[in-house]
């Protein structure tokens, strides 16, 4: 446990240090910075569940780290290890995250300490529905004052859960399904909320691969994503789909890493049929034409073009950091480069994507859920038909005029309207290539060398001008 602690806590002192190098690039005035730091509020509830005739106490927090804009936002996580400086780091990192992407939320993160793969579903769901009744209670959740979404051990499964709870404790609120985000589609969730994080992942390796100046004297050519060898570390949610679309895009997976160990193909492996495996043998060990690698960590020190460490916090620290061989190191999971190794990989001239930029897909969609929850209509429902119609017109226009007849196929590609799942794709994608320019503009304005410093100074900008604009600071 007390190991534990101290990994939460050295989380959180690498995200402070990130924030006081940022700031210290900043005009704001130190008490509007001081206030911009601060975590605003920690709620820790203790709370008794029956399992199998036998009473246990469970342990969950909430930690609130800004409310500069209402609702905050951030995910809940299900692991014996959550500790509340890990929280609280967390939490940090959301607020940034949520300004550098332009989503109008104060940062938040809960955890429950509870091992989600040995408990059962009826364990979980007490515990789930309890959590929740105990931040409702309080007035510490709602769909505009903090709201939930999936994490570690969680999913859309645990987010109905505490939407039923929230439903039925506030009955007759019109906006309750807005309590809560990454529900299932059909009580109340958004097509593409699952794979938001990692396509977000996808699209930020993508513009980064295409900023020739950045890339100059890196070692790795500006381009596309074809032919690029990629490592990923987990299989998660987050890996599995940035794993994917990188793919899909044609880029070689080279190596997974896992739990229980990685696996290494210089010529590619196929990362649908590798999840498959997995999920049938236990272990992505022993996949087909691909080396084991007993110790997961390992796999992180293979030359590839980009390492996607997408698994926990701290996984590249200062004792492995100088045998990272990627060009590109592009952080899916919350802070897996600790300070220290971050000094280290830059000396060698490996870009960093920070993960508060580049895992901010998932904060982006659910934010995008929100409001589809508030205006209570499906994107897409009011204007699908019409776009039909009209590009319907044009086509007829066009064959007429040419004498040529197009094919079904050509026809249907071409009258297709936007549904909600290209809606929130095309918002995702959008989001992702402006907020990396803004960034990207900071660098250059301010002199600064590397991405993570300029996103957070990027965040602090936009959360000054907030707290400016209140008029209660100077």
């Amino acid at each position: 446990m007390g190991n534990e602690q101290n990994e939460g806590k050295k989380f959180l002192e690498s995200v402070l240090q990130y924030f006081d190098h940022a700031a210290s690039f900043s005009h704001l005035s130190p008490g509007i910075i001081s206030q911009i730091r601060a975590c605003n509020s920690v709620y820790k509830v203790s709370f008794p569940i029956e399992v199998d005739g036998k009473v246990e106490v469970v342990e969950g927090i909430r930690v609130q780290h800004s409310h500069h804009k209402l609702p905050s936002k951030g995910g809940i996580r299900f692991s014996m290890q959550v500790d509340e400086d890990e929280v609280k780091a967390l939490a940090t990192l959301m607020t940034f995250k949520c300004a550098v992407v332009d989503v109008p939320f104060g940062g938040a993160k809960g955890g429950v300490k509870i091992n989600p793969r040995t408990s059962s579903v009826k364990t979980l769901e007490k515990v789930t529905r309890r959590y929740a009744a105990e931040l409702i209670k309080k007035n510490l959740i709602g769909p505009g004052m903090d709201v939930p979404a999936p994490d570690y051990g969680t999913g859309s499964r645990e987010m109905a859960w505490i939407a039923d709870t929230y439903q039925a404790l506030k009955y007759g609120e019109t906006n309750a399904l807005g309590c809560v985000t990454g529900k299932p589609v059909g009580q109340g969730g958004i097509r593409g909320r699952a794979e938001a994080t990692g396509l977000g992942v996808y699209y930020g390796i993508r513009e980064l691969l295409s900023d020739t100046e950045l890339l100059k004297g890196r070692g790795i050519e500006a381009g596309s994503m074809e032919g690029r060898s990629i490592i990923v570390q987990g299989l998660g949610n987050v890996g599995y789909h940035a794993a994917y679309f990188c793919q899909q895009d044609g880029a070689l997976i080279t190596g997974i890493a896992e739990r229980e160990g990685g696996i290494y193909d210089p010529n590619g492996i196929d990362v649908q049929d590798a999840f498959k495996h997995r999920s049938e043998t236990g272990s992505i060990l022993n996949y087909k034409n691909a080396k084991n690698i007993e110790n997961s960590v390992d796999l992180l020190e293979e030359e590839c073009d980009v390492l996607i460490p997408a698994a926990l916090e701290n996984q590249i620290h200062s004792g492995n950091a100088a045998n990272i061989k990627a060009k590109i190191v592009a952080e899916g999971a919350n802070g897996p480069v600790t300070k220290d190794a971050e000094q280290i990989l830059l000396e060698k001239g490996i870009i960093i994507l920070p993960d508060l930029y580049l895992n901010a897909g998932g904060v982006t969609v659910s934010y995008f859920e929100w409001l589809k929850n508030l205006s209570n209509v499906r994107f897409g429902r009011m204007g699908k038909r019409a776009e039909e119609s009209h590009f319907r017109r044009i086509v007829n226009a066009i064959e007429s005029t040419s004498g040529k007849t197009m094919s079904a196929n050509e026809r249907a590609l071409l009258i297709h309207g936007s549904d909600e799942i290209d809606l929130v794709r095309s918002g995702l994608e959008d989001t992702m290539i402006n907020a990396y320019h803004e960034i990207r503009d900071v660098m250059d304005k301010k002199g600064i060398p590397d991405l993570r410093t300029a996103a957070f100074l990027t965040a602090i900008e936009k959360i000054g001008v907030s707290y400016e604009a209140l008029g209660i600071f100077p």
